[in-house]
């Protein structure tokens, strides 16, 4: 696809929160305005990637105001081509999202029940009735996630699975060969397996391959043109971003990750995007352009996943709290080569997606996280805040701590 292309694309549905707006309530509007995003903020967290280790970074934030985008670094280490905001990327577990949002269509299609033993769909499957599938998308099943070990020497591990094709029912054997995490429903344990089983159980019911299900019930509907699931496909085409993987030991050269089919992961976190589309995606979502209200709020009601008081986990959705009290929701995306961050604020109104071209590297993935409290908070005041606010909870600057984990990592 052209850059040309993309970039028609993408001005067909700026600004995004516009595209699937009702007419303002008065009471709508007559809310107080919401702070400007600070794009110098944004332009420093991106740089602060970089300083990290990232080759190249961007940030898009979609508002009432419009659109504001910034890019630092390179795309390309070989060709020193630019970072481009319409260029394309491998977006990881954002694709936990796309695949909940499925799920839970088929779910109001009443073809599944949330708190229905997963077995019931999946004869056989797991060794345990008691595992639902809302356990599933609430990562409360205690399946153990096979990529700890899959990437325990990240490298070697990386190129031992680049271009091997994995059946569901391979990754799921992978990971009832380990102990389980938590008895099911007990506790938050992210794990890959749980969004493996979400795929199977879309094939299940619809008949189809998940590629399908995505493409009719998604990308289609919002006109995710830049958007893809190409397994077990390896080529990212078109305009594209290339992933550069840091190695365990300190100064070793990046590894280019870029090409590899993503089939330890698949549904769980093997989808094609660009910024763009992101906005577009989570801003259509909590609009309710692609779920029922009450099926929104499943999916938006959370439980903490760690003692900040920050940062929650809904039905294959993360909540994190920012220092200035907005809740934005959407999901972080780790896979070989890139970070990636894509949040909304619970109206839809302000959306962000932000990418770093590396992984392996945690500190560049908490930096890139720093640009949601740019662009959903403003600037930050000059003057010392309130004691109220310094005792809330919420008050705690989100890009001061570190960045949640979708794979393991060394650095």
């Amino acid at each position: 696809m052209s850059t040309t292309l993309i970039a028609a694309l993408a001005a067909g549905v700026v600004p995004a929160a516009d595209a699937f707006a009702a007419p303002l309530s008065p009471a709508a509007a007559a809310a107080p305005s919401v702070p400007a995003p600070d794009m110098e903020g944004v332009t420093a967290a991106l740089d602060s990637a970089m300083a990290e280790g990232a080759p190249g970074a961007m940030a898009r934030f979609t508002g009432p105001s419009g659109v504001e985008s910034r890019t630092v670094g390179v795309r390309d280490r070989t060709s020193g081509a630019p970072m481009d905001i319409h260029a394309r990327f491998r977006i990881g577990s954002v694709s936990k999202t796309f695949s909940t949002v499925v799920l839970l269509q088929l779910v109001e299609e009443g073809r599944l029940e949330l708190d229905a033993p997963v077995n019931r769909y999946l004869p056989g499957l797991l060794p345990d009735d008691r595992i639902t599938v809302r356990h599933l998308l609430t990562h409360r099943s205690g399946l153990a996630d096979y990529t700890d070990a899959m990437f325990a020497d990240t490298v070697p591990g990386f190129e031992a699975v680049r271009n091997r094709v994995f059946s569901y029912q391979e990754l799921v054997d992978l990971s009832l060969s380990e102990p389980r995490t938590t008895e099911p429903g007990v506790a938050y344990k992210y794990s890959n397996a749980n969004f493996v089983v979400v795929g199977m159980l879309i094939e299940k019911l619809t008949g189809r391959p998940v590629s399908d299900a995505y493409e009719r019930r998604v990308f289609k509907p919002l006109k995710l043109r830049g958007t893809s699931y190409v397994h077990p496909d390896t080529r990212i085409e078109g305009l594209h971003v290339r992933g550069y993987l840091h190695p365990d030991a300190a100064g070793d050269p990046l590894v280019d990750s870029t090409e590899q089919t993503v089939s330890w992961a698949q549904s769980a976190g093997a989808v094609i995007s660009s910024p763009a589309d992101l906005n577009t995606f989570t801003g259509a979502l909590m609009r309710g352009r692609l779920l029922s209200p009450a099926m929104l709020e499943e999916m938006t009601t959370v439980t903490p996943t760690d003692a900040t008081n920050t940062r929650f986990y809904g039905l294959g959705l993360r909540r994190y709290d920012l220092s200035c009290g907005t809740r934005v929701f959407g999901h972080t995306g780790t896979v070989q080569g890139f970070y990636t961050y894509a949040f909304s604020t619970r109206d839809g109104r302000r959306s962000l997606s932000a990418v770093a071209n590396t992984s392996n590297h945690g500190a560049a993935n908490t930096a890139l996280g720093g640009t949601l409290e740019a662009a959903f908070c403003g600037k930050k005041p000059t003057v010392a805040p309130s004691s109220r606010a310094a005792s809330s909870p919420a008050a705690r600057d989100f890009s001061s701590l570190p960045a949640e984990r979708d794979l393991p990592e060394r650095h």
